[in-house]
């Protein structure tokens, strides 16, 4: 199981970092046509936007581990392994259970956006935004797992361990 996912995360950094190719040949190219061709384009600002959208949740979903989220965690280091454990169980609970009640008005949200394009590439709006339901739905996934391994009584140091992996 280790080597699939050491795979698919290795395709998730290449769709990442093909997104940031993308994005920075559109800076180049909006910077070109404005001050060397004085003749802005409107698409490369469309992309940038699009592909800086698409990065934010892309990586969220998948390349961020656990530690590199922002947290508040004075009184969870202040606390013992069962403080610790309670705490990082209630938030992965709340956080799992929040993003798993926002599921179906988030769907509904991304449909009815299939109405609509961009105006410059004519991207449908649904697709656009899908990325945020990609990102539901793997977080959902993510702290559902976390929340059952730790009532299965997996070790903290265990879990940090292998989320850094």
């Amino acid at each position: 199981m280790r080597p699939l996912l050491q795979f698919l995360h290795k395709r998730a950094e290449d769709f990442m970092v093909m997104l940031m190719v993308i994005m920075f040949s559109s800076f180049i190219v909006q910077i070109g046509t404005r001050y060397v061709f004085n003749a802005p384009t409107d698409w490369t600002y469309e992309l940038i936007l699009v592909t800086w959208l698409w990065s934010v949740f892309w990586g969220a979903a998948f390349l961020l581990e656990d530690k590199d989220q922002v947290k508040f965690d004075i009184i969870y280091n202040m606390g013992g392994e069962k403080m610790r454990r309670f705490l990082a169980l209630f938030s992965a609970l709340f956080l799992a259970g929040g993003f798993l009640i926002s599921v179906p008005a988030t769907y509904d949200f991304i449909t009815f956006k299939a109405i609509r394009s961009t105006d410059m590439l004519g991207i449908r709006m649904d697709i656009l935004f899908s990325v945020y339901l990609i990102f539901l739905v793997f977080v959902i996934l993510h702290y559902g797992l976390r929340s059952y391994r730790l009532m299965r009584g997996d070790s903290m140091d265990t879990l940090e361990r292998e989320e850094s992996l």
